[in-house]
């Protein structure tokens, strides 16, 4: 990263959140907007400005990690989390072989509510072995509810990726295809995804790696098949981005671009991260849109700025329509140090505008 610290700069056009919890949200249909943290389930009645005391709904649940859980609300009112649970977690990486340890532990969890939040069942293992940070959980037009997940293997030392999908509420869960791109590291491969359906139905897939680009899956049957795989056209760093249908039909997508705006990271040299020199840019979060389900992607424009330190990891919500939260989950003044947190809302439109 950039050494040269400098102070933050955040676009204009944005406006900042007078929340102080990082999400996931959901919106009730009275408008009460919930959120979870390792404490448990509160609710606000005032748009996340005041939240109330935590309700209790299961261990694992790390709220200092980003993209380790997310929240959704069926169509028939079911809330259903998935987490990443860290009671069990353990990570052990062999740099000689470059191999994860047998007893490496990051599971995949699910549990239920089908009375808003009171009460929560099924709390069950969905994915056993590593697995790392995702990004989304949604539901299909059809009742589906997917999300992704970046699985950690051995031989070589990789992750892979999948998705998980339930169509009873998220009472039992399937799995897909596996998607391997190959790699060799402890953050190579195929790694920590995004999805989101697409007009026509379809689901499209995001997927980090280190080859300056995401790749892009398709799923033609709601998740439990991917069989169209290739390069993307959206230049990304070893970071992931979130993606996300708005109510309008448009995709949006935040994330770090390979490349500064105005000049040429420079790669360092991470052997047990990565078998290629891959660009680990994380000091600007760019957003774009696309109006034709990904095939095109309007020009990225840059959002917020923190020279020598890091804006990564975001997540992404539309309170109403047309109006969407940004929050960085790593968000920091230098490197991993010095936290500073960037809660955005910005306007659908008016950012449209910019690019016309």
């Amino acid at each position: 990263m950039n050494e040269n610290l400098g102070e933050r700069w955040i676009h204009p056009i944005t406006k900042q959140l007078e929340i102080d919890k990082n999400g996931p949200f959901v919106v009730l249909k009275d408008g009460t907007l919930l959120t979870i943290d390792t404490e448990g389930i509160r609710k606000s009645i005032d748009g996340g400005k005041t939240w109330s005391e935590a309700k209790f709904i299961c261990e694992g649940i790390n709220s200092k990690e980003p993209a380790s859980y997310y929240l959704l609300q069926t169509s028939n009112n079911t809330l259903v989390l998935v987490y990443l649970n860290f009671k069990t977690y353990h990570f052990i990486w062999d740099e000689i072989n470059k191999e994860p340890g047998k007893d490496c532990k990051l599971e995949v969890w699910s549990v239920r509510s089908i009375d808003g939040g009171e009460n929560w069942i099924d709390n069950q293992k969905v994915v056993e072995g590593y697995n790392a940070n995702f990004f989304g959980f949604i539901q299909t037009s059809q009742g589906r509810i997917v999300f992704p997940v970046s699985h950690l293997v051995d031989s070589p030392g990789r992750f892979i990726v999948f998705s998980c999908y339930s169509d009873d509420e998220g009472k039992t869960w399937k799995r897909s295809n596996i998607i391997d791109l190959g790699g060799h590291g402890h953050h190579d491969g195929a790694t920590e995804p995004t999805l989101a359906e697409l007009n026509s139905g379809e689901i499209i897939m995001l997927i980090r790696t280190n080859l300056d680009y995401f790749w892009q899956a398709i799923s033609k049957d709601g998740g439990r098949y991917w069989r169209i795989i290739k390069p993307s056209t959206i230049d990304a760093s070893s970071s992931p981005g979130y993606l996300l249908r708005l109510r309008s039909g448009r995709l949006v997508l935040v994330w770090n671009r390979v490349n500064p705006e105005s000049e040429t990271y420079k790669r360092p040299y991470l052997p047990q991260h990565s078998e290629v020199l891959s660009s680990w840019f994380r000091e600007e979060l760019s957003i774009t849109f696309s109006e034709d389900d990904g095939r095109t992607w309007m020009k990225p424009i840059v959002i917020a700025r923190q020279p020598g330190g890091q804006l990564s990891y975001p997540y992404l919500f539309e309170k109403e329509p047309g109006e969407i939260w940004i929050i960085a989950g790593f968000s920091f003044k230098k490197r991993w140090e010095e936290p500073i947190p960037l809660r955005l809302k910005i306007y659908e439109e008016e950012l449209i505008k910019l690019h016309k």
